[in-house]
């Protein structure tokens, strides 16, 4: 399928679960198990279009590399079991590795505390020509942070600036440093990959009873389900405290990966497309250059 008309499709697909107006969103208007333009039994045709989005990618990504312009910056959160590495994995598979950086973020360290909460992703960011991967990223600070409160008071924040208002601010924080990066060609996009509770249950069993997945099981992640209203309570004032047109959040139905792994392919792709990527031109000089070097070249 050609360039355009994958990037058509993946228009048509992405703009369904983009959310750029944070004040109007409401997580409850968003399907786990979405599946459009797709039905249940529809896998084959998804994993064609997930191959035709690697391809497209992985052409858009040269081109971003070779203009050197922007910079793209990817964040991936979402409950655990929802598909995050997955995603990665698959949908940037196409992707040439000296143009793509992954970064996964646990808890901070002795020395990340000692910095602002921000400081730690902000020395992670994609240079221009890059695409940068947050597998988690600062968005913890308004989610895992605001769900366990114990965790804010290890940040060594001064106590008179821990007040009601500290998520307002949070957020505030992250519009404004979102504008300063889009204002210097760095762009962000936003993935919450929308898992329900009864399809995490049932990854978490499977990890259990499957040998080959006993590694990805932990015991916290299944308590952590104790906490789900208070974690989608707290996404969903993220995503209204955080979206916006220049940095947009992606609400993806996570209870099939395949189509998960699709509707994210399609997003990056709306993405990179709308930046008007294309090879440098090269100045009739060169090009002379090009010619003689040819030439000299021909009689050795």
């Amino acid at each position: 399928m050609k360039l355009k008309q994958v990037i058509k499709a993946a228009r048509r697909l992405a703009k369904n679960f983009r959310v750029t107006d944070g004040e109007r969103f409401r997580l409850k208007r968003f399907d786990p198990h979405e599946l459009l333009e797709f039905s249940s039994e529809d896998k084959p045709r998804a994993k064609e279009a997930l191959t035709n989005g690697i391809a497209a990618l992985a052409e858009l990504q040269e081109m971003l590399y070779a203009q050197d312009r922007y910079g793209v910056l990817l964040i991936f959160q979402a409950m655990d079991a929802a598909g995050k590495d997955g995603a990665i994995k698959h949908v940037m598979s196409g992707v040439n590795p000296q143009g793509c950086q992954v970064y996964s973020f646990k808890s901070p360290s002795a020395e990340e505390l000692d910095h602002d909460w921000l400081w730690r992703c902000m020395k992670s960011l994609p240079e221009r020509g890059r695409i940068g991967i947050f597998n988690r990223s600062y968005y913890e600070e308004t989610l895992v942070t605001r769900v366990h409160p114990e965790f804010l008071a290890r940040q060594k924040v001064p106590p008179a600036l821990v007040t009601k208002r500290i998520w307002d601010e949070r957020f505030q924080d992250i519009r404004s440093f979102e504008r300063y990066l889009a204002r210097n060609g760095f762009v962000t996009c936003k993935f919450f990959l929308n898992v329900s509770k009864g399809e995490q249950k049932r990854r978490f069993i499977e990890r259990l009873e499957n040998p080959a997945k006993n590694w990805k099981f932990s015991a916290n992640d299944a308590k952590e389900r104790e906490f789900w209203k208070d974690y989608m309570k707290a996404y969903e004032e993220t995503i209204r405290g955080t979206a916006t047109k220049e940095s947009p959040w992606y609400v993806i139905p996570a209870d099939n990966k395949w189509f998960t792994r699709v509707a994210v392919a399609a997003a990056i792709i709306d993405k990179l497309a709308s930046l008007g990527l294309a090879y440098p031109e090269v100045p009739e000089e060169r090009l002379k250059e090009f010619a003689a070097t040819k030439r000299a070249l021909m009689k050795r």
